[in-house]
């Protein structure tokens, strides 16, 4: 009958529950994997390098576990410091915080009960890996509120996002060596030229909100700066490889990543919005490029001297 559906059953109201565990689900950026993998690929490459070759299981899964929970947690008190920002920025004004689904108070507790699950599994570790998580946590949380200051978050991410590089080999070794520290650079390099392809998406809402970015410090020399940065990123890796000793598979990889970061200035040389967040999303290849190269370099030296 041509009216029938005028008189179909209104569908169930979603739980309570669901609805609220749908909106958290959103704040922690579950469904948006990328953040998870920039910060996984550095805490591997330096596990695996501290190890030389494939890390101890259960510290794979203390450090695996922890990069997503401390993610997530950052991604939280990234949204309760922006509050002011999000809602007024095309890309961010859905997000939970920004339209009120959930409370700066809900978002608080979520941070605080990630990072206790997140100290719970580093306390498994030994003492300096414990020490060295408490600075994991003052980068984290303070990361937020530095683009109300300063020009630098992004560098400033590196910092955080590579936090897991000294952290795992002060886990595996009880120390953390000089080619920790310059892979840890490598990794600032890299996390700052990532950010700023992020960054260039938002620089018009960021310009009228009064929010600093890299973006806006370089300008119109924003490309130069990303090459100068990214070259910074391979020379240190070089550096890493050189004092570690790896061999052909390494340079494989960097070579490869090259070839990838240089695709992404090809998309991103004319500043569109949509391209530059693409260039953003394409360094989760970058990363896993170093990381295969590593890994295998580490395998095949392990069975040579098998």
């Amino acid at each position: 009958m041509p009216y029938e559906r005028d008189f179909a059953p209104l569908p169930a109201p979603e739980p309570r529950w669901r609805e609220r565990l749908r909106q958290y689900w959103a704040l922690v950026r579950g469904d948006r994997p990328i953040g998870w993998l920039l910060l996984l690929w550095p805490t591997w490459w330096g596990l695996w390098l501290a190890a030389d070759g494939v890390p101890p299981l259960w510290t794979l899964l203390v450090f695996s576990l922890g990069v997503w929970l401390t993610r997530s947690a950052g991604c939280v008190i990234n949204d309760y410091a922006d509050r002011w920002l999000d809602p007024n920025v095309e890309r961010t004004k859905h997000r939970p915080l920004a339209t009120g689904a959930v409370s700066g108070r809900e978002a608080l507790a979520v941070f605080t009960l990630l990072m206790l699950f997140a100290f719970a599994l580093v306390v498994t570790l030994n003492r300096l890996t414990i020490y060295m998580s408490v600075v994991g946590v003052l980068l984290a949380a303070s990361y937020p509120y530095l683009k109300r200051y300063t020009y630098l978050p992004q560098v400033y991410l590196g910092m955080a996002f590579g936090w897991g590089i000294p952290m795992g080999f002060a886990a595996l070794t009880g120390s953390v060596p000089p080619v920790a520290w310059v892979l840890y650079v490598a990794n600032i390099f890299w996390a700052t030229a990532y950010d700023t392809w992020y960054a260039m998406v938002d620089r018009d809402d960021d310009l009228r909100m009064g929010a600093k970015s890299t973006a806006i410090l370089f300008g119109d020399m924003d490309l130069v700066a990303q090459g100068v940065l990214y070259a910074g990123m391979f020379a240190a890796l070089a550096l890493v490889g050189r004092d570690a000793g790896l061999g052909q598979a390494w340079w494989a990889g960097l070579g490869v990543a090259a070839v990838l970061v240089a695709w992404q200035f090809a998309i991103a040389r004319h500043r569109e919005r949509g391209a530059c967040f693409r260039a953003f999303l394409h360094n989760h290849w970058v990363g896993m490029a170093i990381f295969v190269g590593l890994a295998v370099d580490t395998m095949l030296r392990g069975g040579a001297s098998g």
